[in-house]
């Protein structure tokens, strides 16, 4: 019997870490890919295989996927779109560069392994892609301008590509967290230093309050914030339903900005948002 097979980026931690073990207990054979080497090898040693797939590095992409393809015979099931980054800062203090740094990891190379996979499930008449947005891919809040960017970016084109498949048995979903327990705040702190000269910045005070606290401060939970298990839930259904929605909201905040969205007017909106 051939397990179905998925490929999931950015598996080192946090969501990515989780569904590859959450898949793999349901019987699926998981590609549990991350972007350096040591992390690909610590995946290996648990019995996963763990292709080097770098979004910011197309070559990788090329050649992860095709490790993955050479393993199943030139078949996939299943593409879990997930690794992805954040850069804090105020918009004003945000360098054109550290955009396209942040697009190439969260969006271009999203695409472009999504394009690759395509002609695959293409062929074998079927697949799923499945792209990890957040609650920040429909709304916004403040100093999360560079990730708000590139997931509302990924919402639309991900909603044009589920639309322009509908002639086909590819099936494309969003998922949507909101609060979930992982390292990405963490992880942001370098993108931060490297881009924000925040010393020179007219909201310095704002910074020095607000933003530092919150990346320098003691790990704490969100309110509402739930286990990277939640999405690995929305995520069985969205590759094993025969009918899989559109989007997967998790968390509770994710429900409450999704109503709030429908039926407030803009600066109604606006008002809610500066409060977070």
């Amino acid at each position: 019997m051939t397990l179905k097979s998925i490929l999931i980026t950015g598996c080192s931690s946090g969501i990515g870490y989780d569904a590859a073990h959450g898949l793999r207990a349901r019987g699926w054979r998981v590609f549990a890919s991350c972007r350096k080497a040591a992390d690909c090898e610590r995946l290996r040693s648990e019995g996963f295989e763990s292709p080097l797939i770098d979004y910011q590095d197309e070559a990788t992409i090329t050649s992860g996927l095709k490790e993955v393809l050479e393993s199943t015979g030139g078949t996939l099931d299943a593409l879990f779109n997930n690794g992805a980054f954040g850069n804090p800062g105020a918009v004003e203090d945000l360098p054109t560069e550290a955009l396209r740094q942040i697009f190439q990891a969260n969006f271009f190379g999203w695409h472009e392994l999504s394009r690759q996979v395509i002609p695959v499930m293409r062929g074998q008449g079927h697949g799923r892609i499945v792209q990890c947005s957040s609650i920040l891919g429909f709304v916004t809040i403040r100093w999360r301008g560079a990730y708000n960017a590139t997931k509302f970016a990924l919402e639309g084109l991900t909603d044009t590509l589920r639309i322009e498949m509908r002639d086909t048995n590819i099936k494309v979903a969003l998922i949507e967290p909101g609060p979930v327990t992982s390292n990405i705040r963490k992880n942001s702190i370098p993108h931060f230093e490297r881009w924000i000269d925040w010393e020179n910045s007219p909201r310095r005070l704002q910074y020095e309050t607000q933003l530092r606290n919150r990346l320098y401060g003691p790990d704490s939970k969100d309110t509402f914030e739930l286990p990277a298990s939640a999405v690995t839930k929305k995520l069985v259904h969205a590759i094993e339903s025969p009918r899989p929605r559109a989007r997967y909201y998790v968390t509770t905040p994710t429900y409450i900005m999704g109503t709030l969205r429908r039926f407030l007017p803009t600066r109604a909106l606006d008002w809610v948002l500066s409060k977070s």
